[in-house]
């Protein structure tokens, strides 16, 4: 039987983080417990991706991952054009206003996945278990217990669930969720624009729900996420590839040129689901297995990563001082678990409102409510102060942030 420190259960980009920001900051021992080996990278960009903002950029870059990431496929972006398609109102947001190079990068999701994998299979004291899943998890007075079917047992001082929306974890551990679906489907592809993306996030909100075009490593290529009713997501996935990018070339009002597609399409439902504490005894959740949001404003990922440096620095504050102490009291207990929760689950309510709150905004089609709506967004778009609020947040300069993530002026 092997004994570890932490048990993560999720090797994704999530989990992985985690591990390297324990190991930054102590010699707790980590097993991370993930079946799921490192991909291979296509000649063509995946379809999946995530929009890293400033403070996971400068997450990656003290776990000493982000040289890596940045030197495979990646596109910055600079600036973020947002419009209304049912009224007249459009948001621009420019990098010089934050005063800093970038405004965000995309990235596919198994870049940043094989950058983090490498790095921590180089730390002797990340441990990886890989050849099956954990079958059973059982909770002793002052370690965890997990098995499997064909090899030795280990237990940990804490078990952390960072294995996403579906989480076995949470499911095993009984942590209650509150639970919505946004009765939105979104479909993602990734597809050529002529006209070029020219450094910029595109998003154009629809009748049926959000558009937005992710500028790729190909000045020429964007990674879309269509959000709309699961009746239009069928329809729209079943049309062949030329009718689909005619209706994406006039959804985007033809901004980006006539549009072609370059890839298959995904199609998956959207769920809001935000559990109602993130710990229960010896148990923790990260990540998707904590919180889900709607993708609208690409916060998905960065929510989920804070989650992971905030875990990593309250649970190494606890056990270096309990060290320093030489204390009886295990780092791992409920004041240092209630700490974590209390800090992560309120900035992801935060965020849950706020996505419902922009949602619902673009909802209503009635003449009146397109008619303030536009007006709203005009007089936005030209008050500067209220706009470097909005990109300050879009950037993760927002909060109580934990010190790897800090962005560095």
């Amino acid at each position: 039987m092997q004994k570890f420190d932490i048990l993560i259960v999720g090797g994704g980009m999530v989990g992985l983080t985690l591990a390297l920001a324990l190991r930054k900051q102590s010699s707790l021992t980590v097993a991370v417990a993930d079946t799921l080996p490192m991909q291979t990278l296509k000649d063509e960009p995946d379809a999946r991706v995530s929009a890293i903002n400033l403070a996971s950029q400068q997450l990656f870059a003290n776990l000493d991952v982000w040289s890596a990431i940045s030197a495979q496929r990646n596109q910055a972006y600079q600036h973020m054009h947002v419009w209304d398609k049912a009224g007249y109102g459009k948001l621009d947001f420019d990098h010089n206003m934050a005063e800093t190079e970038q405004l965000g990068w995309i990235i596919e999701n198994n870049i940043i996945r094989n950058a983090l994998f490498e790095k921590a299979m180089q730390d002797d004291g990340i441990t990886f278990f890989s050849e099956e899943k954990i079958q059973n998890i059982a909770m002793g007075d002052s370690e965890v217990f997990a098995s499997f079917a064909n090899q030795a047992p280990v237990t940990a001082k804490l078990l952390v669930g960072a294995d996403g929306a579906n989480s076995w974890v949470r499911q095993q551990m009984n942590m209650p969720m509150a639970f919505r679906d946004y009765d939105h489907h979104a479909v993602v592809a990734t597809v050529r624009c002529p006209q070029g993306h020219q450094n910029t996030a595109w998003q154009v909100f629809l009748p049926t729900g959000p558009l937005a075009f992710l500028p790729l490593y190909d000045c020429n290529l964007c990674s879309i996420v269509w959000s709309t009713s699961p009746d239009e997501a069928k329809r729209i996935s079943a049309l062949n590839a030329e009718d689909f990018a005619k209706e994406l070339t006039s959804a985007s009002d033809g901004k980006l040129g006539n549009i072609t597609l370059e890839s298959e399409r995904f199609t998956f439902p959207l769920t809001m689901r935000l559990a109602h504490d993130f710990f229960k005894d010896r148990a923790v959740l990260v990540g998707d297995a904590a919180h889900t949001i709607h993708p609208l404003a690409g916060q998905g990922v960065n929510l989920g990563l804070l989650d992971a440096a905030s875990l990593a620095q309250v649970l190494t504050q606890q056990a270096n001082l309990c060290s320093a102490n030489e204390a009886s009291a295990t780092w791992v207990n409920d004041k240092t678990l209630k700490a974590y929760s209390r800090w992560r689950r309120s900035d992801a309510a935060d965020m849950v409102a706020a996505m419902e709150g922009i949602k619902q905004a673009f909802t209503p089609q009635n003449d009146v409510v397109k008619f303030v709506r536009g007006v709203g967004m005009s007089l936005l778009d030209n008050i500067s102060p209220l706009k470097r609020v909005l990109i300050q947040l879009a950037l993760g300069e927002k909060g109580n942030l934990p010190e790897l993530s800090k962005i560095k002026r």
